[in-house]
């Protein structure tokens, strides 16, 4: 996982943990005041809500705990695509460029330009240098790219 990866689950587990959690705890109690809970769509909804939040907030705290967190900025540059960097490709065929952080799979955002370490793209480019070309097996046929530069943002 990435620093900036790490950050945003520990800034939605604080938000979870010191906001969400807090409302649905007075909206069980609001609901619960309403008399028979057998009959009580408020207290039930307010349950269900309950019950995602704490599975939200066990499965990103288990995340946090499993870790690796990686900062590509302490890494020396070398020219290669590792974990974390920047990479930035030319469609050989349509000269289109593209740039991508290899993330994660829990930080993966294709429109935020990060791609997961497992997607078809990473896989292909992991460990090439600078200057290489590589060919992505895609869905709609191989796509070739050429690795035009790697940064350690």
């Amino acid at each position: 996982m990435t620093v900036a990866g790490a950050e945003r689950l520990r800034v939605e587990l604080n938000e979870l943990k010191s906001e969400r959690r807090p409302k649905i705890i007075q909206a069980i109690a609001e609901a619960r005041a309403h008399g028979d809970l057998k009959e009580n769509a408020e207290y039930h909804a307010a349950r269900e809500q309950q019950s995602f939040c704490e599975g939200r907030i066990n499965e990103i705290e288990g995340k946090l705990a499993d870790a690796e967190v990686i900062d590509v900025r302490a890494i020396e540059p070398s020219g290669r695509v590792i974990f974390g960097t920047t990479v930035t490709l030319l469609n050989v065929s349509t000269d289109a460029q593209v740039v991508y952080q290899i993330v994660g799979e829990d930080e993966a955002d294709v429109k935020a330009g990060r791609i997961s370490v497992g997607s078809p793209i990473a896989r292909a480019i992991m460990g090439k240098e600078v200057g290489e070309e590589i060919v992505v097996k895609a869905p709609a046929g191989d796509i070739e790219y050429e690795i035009e530069a790697v940064a350690h943002l």
